[in-house]
């Protein structure tokens, strides 16, 4: 964990805001010292059955930044989601920011540009972002050090984002009731993910968690922050001392068991491209549905 710039006496503000459609938790950071924030994994709304895209969720989180007088420096994408859109070039367009995701978004456009028959306008170099994170970059929002994590097993491209002493796991944690994310999806890995989570865990017990989905096992009531030390004391799939091989067997059958999410296909499409939704040849917004492509 030494090489990481873990820096526990920086306490951003963060303010969560879910979206009911898809259990999705988006984050605003807001650097302690200043005016600047970070948008970490934000939601464009879909009515996949019409076709039809609006951004009451993106709007929400710029009408919270422009109230407070916040400026918006990092859009930050912790990997290519299956079960949201992001929202990320209409916040940019809107109120400014770069935006970021892990280095090896390199390897999820080029298994989904061939799922997707893309043809060679489909640039598979990341260009679409930004910043391409590798383990251990750091950046800055405002006067606060940010640094990513490379957490892989669900995708290839997962990363964490810490900030102070919070730290955004995207789908690699849920809360301790909830568990782990499935593993099963293309360039995904149980043991993968099961090293990545303890990698998450060797960080400070006071670390604060962000969980990017929560699905109120047991009917409680929608949550997303724990910490370390909660998530090792009592995580259902990894706490009090599960070992990799029970960890990667559970994993297995259970992913087995689970149906694809509703959204992964627009989902896809637009997220491996930075938020932006394909076009047709000539320039319509238009999605795929590749038969039993996935």
């Amino acid at each position: 964990m030494t090489d990481y710039p873990v820096n526990m006496d920086v306490k951003p503000d963060v303010e969560g805001f879910f979206d009911e459609a898809t259990n999705t938790i988006t984050y605003i950071v807001k650097d302690p010292t200043s005016n600047a924030c970070a948008v970490i994994d934000s939601v464009m709304d879909i009515d996949y059955a019409a076709g039809r895209i609006t951004y009451d969720h993106a709007d929400a989180l710029i009408d919270y930044i422009q109230a407070h007088d916040l400026t918006l420096e990092w859009i930050i994408e912790s990997h290519v989601h299956a079960d949201h859109l992001s929202a990320a070039p209409y916040l940019q367009e809107k109120i400014g920011g770069k935006i970021g995701i892990g280095d090896k978004i390199m390897i999820v456009q080029d298994t989904f540009g061939k799922v997707f028959n893309e043809g060679t306008e489909f640039q598979r170099d990341g260009s679409q972002f930004d910043a391409l994170f590798k383990d251990g970059d750091t950046y800055r929002v405002g006067n606060m050090q940010a640094f990513a994590m490379y957490t892989p097993g669900h995708t290839p491209a997962c990363m964490v984002h810490v900030m102070g002493d919070a730290a955004f796991v995207g789908d690699t944690l849920f809360m301790p009731d909830g568990g782990s994310a499935r593993a099963d999806f293309p360039g995904g890995d149980a043991g993968e993910l099961y090293d990545s989570i303890q990698k998450i865990l060797s960080l400070p017990d006071a670390m604060r968690l962000f969980i990017c989905h929560d699905y109120g096992p047991g009917g409680r009531a929608i949550a997303w922050e724990t910490t370390v030390a909660e998530e090792k004391a009592s995580n259902i799939h990894v706490g009090a001392g599960q070992t990799k091989e029970e960890f990667v067997r559970m994993r297995t059958e259970r992913d087995a068991t689970l149906s694809m999410p509703k959204l992964i296909l627009p989902s896809l499409q637009v997220n491996m491209r930075a938020g932006e939704v394909p076009t047709d040849r000539d320039g319509r917004p238009m999605l795929k549905v590749p038969v039993n492509g996935l």
